[in-house]
């Protein structure tokens, strides 16, 4: 969870920093951050729209130009061809429902986080596929 806690400090969000780790058999397989898609004006550059509608955390996950850290880390892992396939994530927040799907279909054996996120969806999903979440 440190090392997640490392990848945090490179977010570009002002709302939250969130980082996140997949591991395998102890060996990190991919990290992400979030932050604007590359070559995008990052959110500490632009103002955050989020912010400036006054949605609350857990909402609304569409109204962001942000990639989120689960999200930048799956990407990652894609990009250089890792298979993620029964691994664990550690992200130092509770995914949303959004990065839920996305792990889910990316076959993550457990979810391991710091703090918690406002999404139920996120959380019955999660039950519903069976997954282990497991506050840190």
């Amino acid at each position: 969870m440190s090392i997640a806690e490392l990848i945090a400090q490179r977010s570009t969000c002002i709302r939250r920093n969130v980082g996140a780790v997949i591991v395998k058999d102890k060996r990190i397989l991919a990290t992400g951050y979030n932050g604007a898609p590359s070559g995008i004006a990052h959110c500490i550059e632009v103002g955050c729209l989020r912010e400036k509608l006054g949605v609350p955390p857990g909402e609304r996950h569409e109204i962001c130009r942000g990639t989120h850290a689960e999200q930048n880390a799956i990407i990652q892992a894609a990009t250089f061809g890792v298979s993620i396939r029964d691994s664990y994530i550690y992200s130092t927040h509770q995914p949303c429902f959004i990065c839920t799907k996305m792990l889910i279909n990316a076959h993550i054996k457990k979810i391991l986080y710091k703090e918690e996120y406002p999404d139920e969806l996120a959380i019955d999903m999660l039950k519903e596929a069976q997954i282990p979440f497991v506050k840190l």
